[in-house]
């Protein structure tokens, strides 16, 4: 199962000053829920957004994307719609051009990302925080196969998957094992600079 990244050509130097939070780790990790949790915490906050990623997958109740057929998303391509995409478990994935405004505002944009973007985010932006959210095999396992999402292919597939690009090392990691809203506080403490641990 490849997975390819790919940069919007545009202007030379990394764009600043707001933050770029990415999250990332492993299907099943609860990657979801803790987004919907510091989203729900942080709405007043002017100051950290939480855009919608653009996938050629419907949207869903674990997952509220901009869906795009295959043909729409590569015009996006074309249009130059997308500050970065990526292919992976047969889907192809996007973030808005317009979150370079809003890094360019001062704001804290977080997306849940590919590990694989890591190395071109950290390029492309000032100010990049990774935060990994993982859990034990066991529970990854348990959550895969409750979701039931059959899109996303084999589950044992899905447990093997790892990339070793060292400049995917996460400054945070959250081991999401434990209380979802303990989990969502540390991430809310991350997004808003102020350190993780409670």
């Amino acid at each position: 199962m490849s997975e390819t990244a790919t940069m919007a050509q545009g202007e030379a130097g990394a764009i600043g000053p707001g933050r770029l939070v990415l999250v990332v780790g492993p299907s099943g990790a609860g990657k979801d829920t803790l987004l919907r949790l510091a989203q729900a915490a942080c709405t007043d906050d002017q100051n950290v957004v939480f855009p919608r990623r653009v996938v050629t997958r419907e949207s869903s109740a674990a997952e509220d994307n901009i869906a795009m057929s295959p043909d729409e998303f590569r015009r996006g391509i074309d249009h130059g719609d997308f500050a970065v995409h990526w292919e992976a478990h047969g889907h192809s994935y996007a973030l808005p051009l317009d979150i370079n405004d809003d890094i360019r505002a001062g704001r804290a944009v977080v997306v849940n990302v590919s590990r694989t973007v890591i190395a071109a985010l950290r390029q492309a932006y000032a100010n990049v925080v990774v935060v990994a959210i993982t859990a034990p095999p066991d529970v990854l396992a348990q959550r895969l196969a409750a979701r039931a999402r059959h899109s996303d292919g084999n589950i044992a597939d899905r447990l093997s998957r790892s990339v070793e690009d060292v400049s995917a090392q996460a400054d945070v990691t959250i081991l999401n094992a434990g209380s979802a809203d303990y989990h969502g506080r540390q991430l809310v403490r991350v997004i808003r600079n102020e350190g993780w641990r409670e």
